[in-house]
């Protein structure tokens, strides 16, 4: 699944071209994308027909396009979550337009890149669109991160990622608040980093790499972590993501891409996620691979081993 450097990577490829871009047409080519679409509001297509696009803005692994239009009275945004294999490729008109898992198209004129379509591509149908109605951020700070923020839509969010928690690098995220949260979890930490409630963005394969390099063991109790580790699992939470924004993401096979069709090359860089049995890059002891709610932990049995505080005497 997209996780929140794959999904900022196809944010900032997508902004330059559709900010300030009008969509004239849309072809839906599969209802089924438009499940989280609330009908009742109106027409998907009638909604952002005509429409003109004032940001690409992301928080977590949500993504949403601001619109002004006449036709949705009031704020309102284009809502694309990439599901397990979403893609949102940008294509020239003329592009063939034969790709079968292909479930929405926008066609969009921008002032400076003339005529541009937006192909919504997903093979297994856990993705969506939808248009939704923009409601104020709790805090009244900026909603997400989009690169700018002098527009109105800035500090109002979609209503169906409001229950999102910040994510890491979101300038607005309270590390003091995280911190108290976590201290207070009788879970264990990874449950904790894929708690969408507390922290937004991590995903399966950065909880991972950050336990490695922070030298936790997925199960710890968040409760038994001091203050200062804490503080150094976040450090290196923020290390991860910068690191795999800097590659492009991570790429295992065709279904992450960026706008552009090309793969994500953080998967080469990869210290414990998906390299079972292999040696650990720090001291040398074969990965090992747990079961972990429905999905898979991937740790060093000696520099991630299980610490329980000792009973009073």
């Amino acid at each position: 699944m997209p996780e929140l450097p794959e999904v900022e990577v196809v944010r900032a490829g997508l902004a330059p071209a559709v900010t300030g871009a009008r969509i004239s047409a849309v072809d839906v080519l599969d209802e089924r994308s438009l499940k989280r679409h609330d009908a009742a509001a109106g027409a998907f297509e009638s909604l952002v027909t005509g429409a003109r696009i004032e940001a690409a803005v992301r928080r977590g692994k949500f993504l949403w396009l601001p619109i002004e239009a006449d036709a949705a009275p009031g704020p309102r945004a284009i809502v694309g979550h990439l599901g397990m294999s979403g893609q949102l490729l940008l294509r020239t008109p003329d592009h063939p337009g034969d790709d079968r898992h292909a479930r929405i198209r926008l066609h969009v004129e921008h002032p400076l890149h003339g005529e541009l379509r937006i192909d919504f591509v997903d093979q297994r149908i856990f993705g969506s669109m939808a248009v939704d109605p923009m409601v104020p951020t709790a805090d009244g700070a900026i909603a997400g991160f989009s690169g700018d923020v002098t527009g109105a839509w800035a500090t109002t969010i979609p209503s169906q990622v409001a229950h999102i928690a910040r994510d890491p690098l979101d300038p607005a995220f309270d590390d003091g608040a995280f911190l108290a949260a976590l201290g207070r979890r009788a879970s264990g930490v990874k449950r904790a980093l894929l708690d969408q409630g507390l922290v937004s963005g991590i995903g399966n394969i950065y909880a991972d790499e950050a336990l490695w390099a922070a030298k936790l063991h997925p199960e710890q109790p968040g409760a038994t972590i001091a203050r200062r580790r804490a503080a150094e699992l976040l450090a290196a939470v923020r290390a991860v993501l910068h690191r795999a924004l800097a590659e492009g993401g991570t790429s295992f096979d065709a279904q992450y891409v960026n706008v552009n069709g090309a793969s994500g090359y953080f998967a080469h860089s990869l210290s414990a996620y998906g390299r079972t049995g292999r040696p650990c890059p720090r001291c040398g002891t074969p990965i090992v691979r747990e079961p972990f709610m429905n999905r898979s932990s991937h740790r060093c049995p000696r520099c991630q081993r299980l610490r329980m505080p000792r009973p009073a005497a």
